[in-house]
């Protein structure tokens, strides 16, 4: 099979004409890359110690060539897309080719680098192969990225989101061989534990060393079955076909200027109202994405690396496509992307961005589907999370006499918003609905707390046509005298309704809940006290909904206050619905005619 293709800009210039490479070929040999991918995701998971390696899915693995192009990844964190391959293309950069050899493996994590901040750490490996005359050249680069749990800097946890710059919130590694030509470099790697304060930390990046070593190996069977120049046609002809496939989507959707506006309660510091600005341009098949007139205030504490901005970008408008367009370089090269310097979604060098990778990174997701929900209604669904940062726990481990770092990664519910035609459902929309979190058995097991609440929160999911998804609320008892930091957001900005669908909840937090001196956090706890036996109370927001509450089935309703997602005071106080009878017996029935005159009257009140 000869198949025509248009060579796209940026491609290696290696070919005169279209690649020779069949369609089902090609199709085989991106299917083992996406394989591949998951091993290494699978990998770490398996030989990892941590649990944000080895349970949460904080991690992406990527296949590249070698320009540093997208050929595959794996199903992880969706901004991980963007943020794991520019440091490996800030490598090739700084570098050269020349200094990539077989059996090197190589560390990254400077968001100023392509990275999204410190915690990220990308472990990549090239693959080698006969070019043909007699040598060996790179053929393609084997990367896994994923989050730790310590990166030095003022304060455990990778998270210092009260420092004043990068340098505050821990160690730069722009680009470290740790392995050359197959040998170790020790004094790499004991340069990387000495300035990281998890003993456990070199462990999971040997973990990731590992990964990548083994997906060269089999990206190597790879090329060594189909051969070489095979392998980087199907590379060309996968990317040109998402590049094509992307423009046709876009070519759908009507053409217009559609803008929107979101905001973040508040920086670490306490600075309201950091604002997001987006005008995104639909022309034929071209598609804008434009932050101009997003914050610029020097003394806010909230940026997002461009990085970092540029992968929840690229997986909100993913998610709103073709889920079977291949996410590779063909894909992301279709949108421009204006992110001015300076603003908070494209910050100066040197500015601190361990807070703002989430905040005001995830809430990219949120602006893009409120500027876009009038004209693409059934895929405005916001892929976004208003959490702040992880809660942050620090103590000394009973059992060991050495000090544990807990980031509470037990499982909880919260922000997922509703769709047209679905209500939100599982447990949570962090990160586009892969973070997963540890059981709290696991988390009970190596640490010394104890989860003793954690269920929905009546009332709190968005109501809609469809509802949004319920928050969670979640307690738990330390077991050691503790200190706790962490930053907390969507207070009073929370996941926003689409096409008529109310907010869902806000996120409330107590620290020493229940005590007599409890500890509220109103933007940031900066090390707040806790004795052994005391509580941490966190009630995490809900989804938001879709469409008008006065249009949903009222036995849809019924039904959500038999599951106890919706109070009987609810149903009535948000979508108008009349219940007779009793929760208690399950005796409930929804008194028609009463509910339909309950409608007219907020639709005519509504109307006038």
């Amino acid at each position: 099979m000869h198949v025509d293709l248009v060579q796209l800009a940026g491609s290696r210039g290696r070919l005169s004409e279209a690649p020779s490479v069949d369609q089902v070929t090609a199709e085989v040999i991106r299917g083992a890359m996406e394989t591949i991918c998951f091993e290494m995701a699978v990998y770490v998971s398996r030989t990892a110690t941590t649990p944000i390696l080895n349970q949460s899915n904080e991690r992406n693995a990527t296949i590249l060539d070698a320009q540093g192009r997208l050929a595959a990844l794996s199903v992880g964190i969706p901004q991980f897309m963007l943020t794991s391959t520019l440091p490996v293309r800030f490598a090739l950069d700084f570098l050269g080719p020349e200094e990539f050899h077989e059996g090197d493996v190589f560390v990254a994590n400077d968001p100023y680098h392509g990275g999204g901040h410190l915690p990220d750490y990308n472990v990549f490996a090239p693959v080698f192969a006969d070019d043909g005359n007699g040598g060996r050249r790179m053929v393609l680069i084997a990367s896994i990225q994923c989050h730790h749990g310590d990166t030095g800097g003022g304060v455990p946890g990778g998270y210092n989101v009260t420092a004043t710059d990068v340098w505050g919130e821990g160690v730069r590694w722009p680009v470290l061989k740790v392995i050359d030509r197959g040998v170790e470099r020790r004094d790499v790697l004991y340069a990387l534990q000495a300035n990281n304060r998890i003993p456990s930390y070199i462990g999971d990046i040997r973990a990731q060393m590992g990964a990548a070593q083994l997906a060269a190996d089999r990206l190597g069977d790879v090329v060594a079955r189909y051969g070489t120049v095979t392998v980087e046609e199907s590379v060309d002809y996968t990317i040109d076909y998402a590049a094509r496939r992307f423009r046709e989507e876009v070519a759908a959707w009507p053409d217009g200027v559609y803008e929107a506006d979101a905001y973040v309660d508040h920086d670490p510091l306490g600075n309201p109202d950091i604002h997001l600005h987006v005008k995104i341009t639909v022309d034929g098949d071209r598609l804008t994405i434009d932050y101009s007139g997003s914050d610029e205030r020097p003394e806010i504490q909230a940026w997002s690396t461009f990085g970092n901005t540029r992968g929840y970008t690229i997986g909100q408008i993913a998610s709103m496509m073709d889920p079977e367009i291949p996410k590779n370089e063909g894909f992301f090269d279709q949108i421009d992307l204006v992110v001015p310097a300076g603003c908070v979604l494209n910050p100066s060098p040197g500015k601190p961005v361990s807070a703002g990778t989430h905040h005001p990174g995830a809430d990219v997701g949120e602006v893009i589907a409120v500027a876009m929900q009038d004209v693409l209604p059934d895929k405005a669904v916001p892929q976004s999370y208003k959490t702040g940062i992880p809660t942050i726990i620090v103590g000394t481990d009973p059992v060991t006499g050495t000090q544990f770092t807990d980031h509470s990664a037990e499982v909880y519910a919260g922000w997922c918003n509703a769709a047209r035609g679905m209500d939100a459902w599982g447990a949570q929309n962090a990160s586009f609905g892969n973070l997963w979190k540890a059981t709290a058995e696991i988390n009970e097991s190596l640490y010394p707390h104890i989860q003793w609440e954690r269920d929905y929160r009546v009332d709190s999911g968005g109501p809609g046509q469809w509802r949004g998804l319920c928050g969670s609320h979640y307690e738990k008892e330390v077991c050691v005298d503790a200190k706790v930091y962490t930053y907390v957001v969507g207070m009073k900005y929370p996941m926003p309704g689409i096409c008529g669908g109310l907010a869902g909840e806000p996120n409330k937090m107590v620290i020493r809940h229940g005590s007599a001196d409890p500890f509220t956090v109103r933007h940031t706890a900066d090390w707040v006290p806790i004795a052994a036996g005391e509580r941490i109370m966190y009630d995490y927001g809900g989804g938001g909904g879709w469409g008008d509450p006065l249009e949903r089935n009222p036995h849809a309703v019924l039904d959500d206050v038999l599951d106890e997602y919706v109070s009987t005071e609810g149903a009535r106080r948000d979508y108008g619905v009349v219940l007779t009878g009793s929760l208690a017996d399950l005796t409930l029935a929804v008194d028609h005619d009463a509910t339909e005159a309950l409608r007219s009257e907020r639709r005519g009140a509504s109307g006038a």
